[in-house]
C-alpha cells in the first residue's frame, strides 16, 4: 500500500501462479488423466521437468511493474532507445536512472549492463541490446539474440539474484520474426535452467497481448507440463535447436582467433597445439589447412597425416549435422525406434532403441541416419548408455552390417568417447554372432562396452525401472520368458 492507502501498482512475483500450477489447475477443471507411462516413446531433448517448470511464469502486463530482483530492459547501443519497454521502465524508475546509464557509456548488440532499480520495485535492471534483423543475416541475429539473453542470465546468476523478470526483448522497430525470437529465449532459458536451475527461483515472461499467443503456443515444447504433452509438442519443434546451452551452432562459422593462431605457447606440446586447435572453424580457410582438394587426394592415397583424417572427419560430420536439422524427418520419428529417457546408477544419461520399431526394408535408411544424429548430437556431448530391445526382431527389422559401419564411420569422436555401455537386451544365438564378428572384424573399440542382457532383471541392475520406459511388447515378452518382475534386485556383478 502506498502512503494514501491506495493498493501497490507493482506485482509481487510471487503471487504469480507458474507455468505448472496453471496447467495443474486447467487438468483438474477437466478430469484429464495423464498419459501412461507405457505410452511415452521418444522423448523430447527438452523433457517434462516439474521442477524447472515451477520456475516459470508468463505474465501479460508491464515488466517495469514487476516486483523481483530484477527486470530486463532493451534498448539500443546508446541506451537511449524510445520503445514502450524502454518508456515504461524510465518513467517508473525516476530521472536518476537517465543519469546512470550515462556513466556505462552504451552497450554493446548481445550484451548485458547493470543499474539499480531506483523508484521500481525491482532492485536491479539489467539493460541489454537485441539485433536488428535481416533475413540475409538471420544467423548473425539469432547468435546476438541468444547473447542477450544468457548474459542477462549470467549476470542474474553472478549477483546472486532470486529472480528475474524478461521483457521481449526484440523491439518491434528493429523487425525480428515473434515466433523467431521466441524460441531462441525459451530454449535458451530452459537450458540455463537445466545447467545453473539452482541460482533462480522464478524467471517471469512478461508479455504483451500481442505477444502472450505465441508464448502460450511454444513455451509447451520448450517447458512441458506433462509426458503428453512433451510428447504432443515435440514433432513442433524446430530442426535446429542450438547446442546444449541452447546456442545456434553453425559449424562452417565456428572461427576463433588467437593470438597466434596454431602456434602453441610450447612449440614441443603436440597436445596443447591440438586444443588451441579445437577452438578453429571446420573449414579449409580457418584451420589454415590449405589445398582442400589436394588433401582428398592424399587421403584415397593413404598418404594423409591422422589429424589432417580427424579434421576431414570432423567436417564430413558437421555436414551431416547441418542436413539433419534442416530435414524433415518426422516420419522417422513417429517409428519411436530410439528415444531419450532417464539415467542409469552413474547418472548418465539413457538412450533406448527399440529393434521391432525400425521397418529396414520400408524406410529411407539414410534419414534414420540422419534423425540419429539430430537425436543425438547434443546427448552425447555428455556420457550416456544405450539399451538396445532386440525383443522380437526378424529379418523384416534387422539392421545390417554396412548401414551400422557407415554410421559409427560418421559420427564424430564424443560418441565413442562418451559412450559408457551398450546394453543388448534379449539377444538371439544369431545376434550374439553377428556382433561378434562386427565388433571384432568391423569397428574396434565397441566390444568391451557390450552388455548381453538376458532379463529385464538383470538390466534393473544397473537402471532403476523407473528410469527407463519400456515397449508394452518388451514387458510382455520378459514376462512370459522370464517370469514377472519386481521393483528392486540386488546388484549384479555380471553388469
Amino acid at each position: 500500500m502506498d502512503p494514501l492507502g491506495a493498493p501497490s501498482q507493482f506485482v509481487d512475483v510471487d503471487s504469480l501462479p507458474s507455468w505448472t500450477y496453471a496447467y495443474e489447475a486447467k487438468q483438474l477443471d477437466s478430469h484429464q488423466n495423464p498419459v501412461e507411462k507405457a505410452q511415452v516413446g521418444i522423448r523430447s531433448p527438452f523433457p517434462y521437468r516439474k521442477d524447472i517448470n515451477a520456475k516459470i511464469i508468463l505474465w501479460k502486463g508491464d515488466v517495469a511493474l514487476l516486483n523481483c530482483t530484477a527486470i530486463v530492459n532493451t534498448s539500443n547501443e546508446s541506451l537511449t532507445d524510445k520503445n514502450p519497454v524502454s518508456e515504461s521502465i524510465f518513467m517508473h524508475a525516476g530521472s536518476d536512472l537517465k543519469d546512470e546509464l550515462q556513466k556505462l557509456k552504451g552497450c554493446r548488440t548481445g550484451e548485458a549492463k547493470l543499474t539499480k532499480g531506483f523508484n521500481l520495485a525491482a532492485r536491479f535492471i539489467i539493460h541489454t541490446v537485441g539485433p536488428k534483423y535481416k533475413s540475409r543475416y538471420r544467423t548473425a541475429a539469432e547468435s546476438s539474440l541468444y547473447s542477450c539473453y544468457r548474459n542477462v542470465l549470467q549476470l542474474a546468476k553472478e549477483q546472486a539474484m532470486c529472480s528475474v523478470g524478461f521483457c521481449v526483448i526484440n523491439s518491434l522497430k528493429r523487425c525480428y520474426p515473434l515466433e523467431d525470437a521466441t524460441h531462441i529465449a525459451l530454449r535458451t532459458v530452459r537450458r540455463f535452467l537445466e545447467i545453473h536451475g539452482e541460482t533462480l527461483e522464478k524467471v517471469v515472461f512478461a508479455v504483451s497481448e500481442l505477444e502472450e499467443a505465441t508464448y502460450q503456443k511454444l513455451l509447451p515444447l520448450y517447458f512441458p507440463r506433462s509426458l503428453e504433452e512433451e510428447i504432443q509438442s515435440l514433432p513442433y519443434l524446430p530442426a535446429d535447436i542450438g547446442n546444449a546451452e541452447g546456442e545456434p551452432v553453425v559449424p562452417e562459422r565456428q572461427i576463433r582467433i588467437t593470438e597466434k593462431p596454431g602456434v602453441p605457447d610450447d612449440a614441443s606440446d603436440e597436445e596443447g597445439l591440438e586444443a588451441d586447435l579445437s577452438f578453429i572453424g571446420s573449414h579449409a580457410f580457418a584451420r589454415m589447412e590449405g589445398d582442400v582438394d589436394k588433401q582428398r587426394r592424399l587421403i584415397l592415397q593413404g598418404q594423409l597425416s591422422e589429424a589432417a583424417l580427424q579434421k576431414q572427419h570432423q567436417r564430413n560430420y558437421n555436414r551431416w549435422l547441418c542436413q539433419a536439422r534442416a530435414e524433415d524427418l518426422s516420419d522417422i520419428a513417429s517409428l519411436k525406434a530410439l528415444y531419450q529417457t532417464g539415467v542409469d546408477n552413474c547418472g548418465r544419461t539413457v538412450m533406448v532403441v527399440v529393434g521391432r520399431n525400425i521397418p529396414v526394408t520400408l524406410i529411407d535408411m539414410e534419414k534414420a541416419l540422419l534423425y540419429f544424429i539430430h537425436v543425438m548430437d547434443h546427448i552425447a556431448v555428455k556420457e550416456y548408455v544405450l539399451v538396445y530391445f532386440h525383443t522380437l526382431t526378424n529379418d523384416y527389422n534387422q539392421l545390417d552390417s554396412n548401414f551400422l559401419k557407415k554410421l559409427y564411420d560418421i559420427v564424430d569422436a564424443k560418441y565413442k568417447r562418451n559412450l559408457k555401455a551398450l546394453y543388448f537386451v534379449h539377444p538371439t544365438f544369431r545376434s550374439k554372432v553377428s556382433a561378434w564378428f562386427f565388433t571384432t572384424f568391423t569397428v574396434s573399440g565397441l566390444k568391451d562396452k557390450i552388455h548381453y542382457v538376458e532379463s529385464l532383471q538383470q538390466l534393473f541392475t544397473a537402471i532403476p525401472p523407473e528410469q527407463i520406459d519400456l515397449p508394452p511388447f518388451v514387458l510382455e515378452y520378459d514376462a512370459r520368458e522370464n517370469g514377472p518382475y519386481y521393483s528392486y534386485y540386488p546388484p549384479s556383478p555380471d553388469l
